[in-house]
């Protein structure tokens, strides 16, 4: 159902139309968001571009949130409570910036994630430090390495419930490595997504064959590490020996990944990257971004 639009456009929902406006939301929340509607993506909401300039004008990153920021976000995560039919709903707080997620530069790894946070204080505080990172002389960087302004860049903060995941997947709807158009492309482990995308495990590695969906490739890997909940967030742990060299998906899950990126990748007309959790047995869409190397010139997003 279409989510009312909220009326100061500081908070968004996903699955609002005007939460799908790359300058109110930034890139990867306004893909998430215009997929919100018709793939299994966990609910939440997104503090727009226009809370983080209130915020940004004149103060220090040690300052908090603008009262009425604070009492909005407040409100919002009772909201989302309630959604989720939990008291203080575990949550993940990600950055999203105006340019990021488009055909130039996807920031992958470049801005802050908090995992599994609970409670309005520790989202407040997400949320604070999300905005700070802009300030980071990584971000810095990294955006004058791209050719992109260090003075006025924009920044939203999605605040979603957090999918326990059993096994992570990452899934490319082409190989970003050779740039073959005809397979699909999938890394997983147990656990969270981080201990793939921080890149401190040896994942299972697939790749299924776009025209009949058959697994062309498996490369079972000895998974020693795997990112958990904790209180408070996430902690990186030994993989029980017994789970270390078995294969994380099946031939099922391959083909629901597959025909997933197939119906991505025709929706948006570019091959995608995207983050994926499998939480007893069904599949949430994280994220989706394009895989920038493969993204020709005349294509837009």
């Amino acid at each position: 159902m279409q989510e009312p639009e909220s009326t100061g456009a500081e908070i968004l929902w996903l699955g609002q139309s005007a939460c799908g406006e790359v300058d109110l939301v930034g890139g990867k929340v306004a893909n998430l968001s215009r997929l919100a509607a018709e793939y299994r993506v966990p609910p939440g909401f997104c503090l727009t571009t226009r809370a983080y300039t209130r915020w940004a004008a004149g103060l220090k990153e040690t300052d908090p949130l603008p009262a009425d920021c604070g009492a909005q976000l407040q409100a919002a995560y009772e909201e989302l409570a309630r959604r989720c039919g939990a008291d203080g709903p575990s949550v993940a707080v990600r950055s999203s910036a105006v340019d990021e997620d488009g055909r130039a530069a996807s920031f992958a790894g470049q801005y802050e994630t908090y995992l599994n946070l609970v409670g309005n204080e520790q989202v407040a505080g997400a949320v604070r430090d999300c905005w700070a990172s802009m300030r980071s002389e990584r971000v810095l960087e990294y955006r004058r390495r791209y050719g992109l302004s260090v003075d006025h860049s924009q920044l939203a903060v999605l605040v979603q419930q957090l999918v326990t995941a059993d096994v992570s997947a990452v899934m490319f709807s082409a190989d970003p490595v050779s740039g073959d158009r005809e397979v699909v492309v999938v890394n997983a482990s147990w656990g969270l997504g981080e201990s793939i995308v921080g890149g401190t495990v040896s994942p299972d590695a697939y790749q299924v064959r776009k025209a009949d969906l058959q697994v062309v490739e498996r490369r079972i890997a000895e998974k020693e590490r795997m990112t958990v909940p904790v209180p408070g967030g996430t902690k990186e742990v030994e993989v029980p020996r017994f789970l270390r060299c078995q294969p994380t998906l099946d031939e099922a899950q391959l083909a629901q990944l597959a025909r997933l990126g197939l119906a991505l990748e025709e929706k948006w007309n570019w091959p995608v990257d995207v983050e994926c959790a499998f939480k007893g047995g069904e599949l949430y869409l994280l994220q989706c971004r394009p895989i920038t190397t493969l993204i020709q010139p005349e294509q837009t997003l």
